[in-house]
């Protein structure tokens, strides 16, 4: 029987960013890759698998997204337009690795694991988790399921990007760090306006709206002159490790059974997508000279929240990485009901 101190509605939330913190500062101290964001991300997966209540709510949640929008469009400057000229060429080879990465990975799904129909389509869509719980809810699949799966493809490539853009030499430094600042003004007015364009892009339904607010109001904000600077460190960390705490509370409440169900099928499908992006970033940056290492991140099938912070984290060009994952998720917001509509009602689905 729970106690009943332990059912007062903030003990998931603090016990959350208690175990994000945590595992922040481990990761600093060991010098690990992106710590606030891996760190995080893996002691509340381990306290989430080990019984505790985590969550974290969609206020505090929207909260850390605007930081992080504002520290990204922060490094947004007009040289970094002058590359659009050589991003379609990336951009095209993202459709084709999304095409291969979904119907492999749902082909392999299927026969290798028993997952059936539509099961199996949103299994292996590589992002848009919202969208596709949603749609699996919808359809009266087995939400649960389904989102184990995808919540293991978040958290891998969380932990795996960094060690991998690292071993590959893809030449991307840590940041030194912005000499200089916004100013108080400057932040009230961001985050004001952030907060606005965010809740005009969730009335719109686009994806990862409050970010995505963020982003655009420092990026033209920085282009026009308007501010210079970024975010002080004491607001952009806290929103990195809380970010991370988000992707490691997805696994909240799981059971070992539920693990194990979806245990094969999420290394599966996550080992097919990881592989088919690396081989397409590689393309990509041999066709465009962009580092392998930002391409990596921008083509990576994960969060558009999760790889445009590991991309400011890790010093890569956080509006490049952005606009890549932008397209994923509108891509897959269209291919996905296809692939569904052509599922039928398949048997057990």
């Amino acid at each position: 029987m729970p106690r009943p101190e332990m059912t007062h509605p903030l003990v998931p939330l603090l016990t959350a960013l208690a175990a994000g913190g945590t595992g922040a500062l481990i990761a600093w101290t060991a010098g690990l890759p992106a710590p606030f964001l891996t760190g995080p991300a893996v002691l509340v997966t381990l306290a989430g698998l080990a019984g505790l209540r985590l969550g974290i709510p969609v206020p505090v949640r929207d909260a850390s997204f605007v930081l992080i929008g504002l520290a990204m469009g922060a490094g947004v400057t007009p040289e970094v337009l002058d590359g659009l000229t050589r991003w379609p060429i990336s951009l095209s080879v993202l459709i084709v690795s999304l095409v291969l990465i979904m119907f492999v990975s749902r082909m392999a799904l299927t026969r290798l694991t028993g997952t059936s129909g539509k099961s199996a389509v949103l299994s292996s869509t590589p992002g848009h988790l919202s969208y596709v719980l949603a749609m699996a809810e919808q359809a009266g699949l087995d939400v649960r399921l389904i989102g184990v799966v995808q919540s293991m493809r978040v958290l891998f490539l969380t932990l795996a990007v960094p060690p991998v853009v690292s071993l590959a030499g893809g030449h991307l430094p840590a940041p030194s760090g912005a000499v200089d600042e916004m100013t108080l003004l400057q932040m009230a007015a961001a985050l004001f306006l952030a907060v606005i364009a965010g809740w005009l892009f969730k009335v719109l339904r686009m994806p990862a709206a409050y970010l995505l607010g963020g982003m655009l109001i420092s990026t033209i904000g920085h282009l026009d002159g308007q501010m210079s600077g970024g975010l002080p460190s004491w607001l952009s960390t806290p929103a990195y490790v809380l970010l991370g705490t988000l992707i490691g509370t997805r696994f909240s409440g799981v059971t070992a059974g539920e693990l194990r169900q979806a245990l094969g099928a999420g290394l599966l499908g996550t080992g097919i997508s990881v592989v088919i992006a690396t081989l397409a970033a590689a393309g990509a940056s041999a066709a465009t000279g962009i580092p392998f290492g930002a391409m990596v991140i921008a083509l990576a099938p994960g969060g558009v929240e999760t790889m445009t912070a590991m991309a400011k984290l890790m010093g890569a060009d956080p509006a490049f990485v952005a606009a890549h994952h932008v397209i994923r998720l509108l891509f897959l917001a269209v291919f996905v009901p296809v692939l569904l509509a052509r599922q039928g009602k398949p048997a057990g689905d």
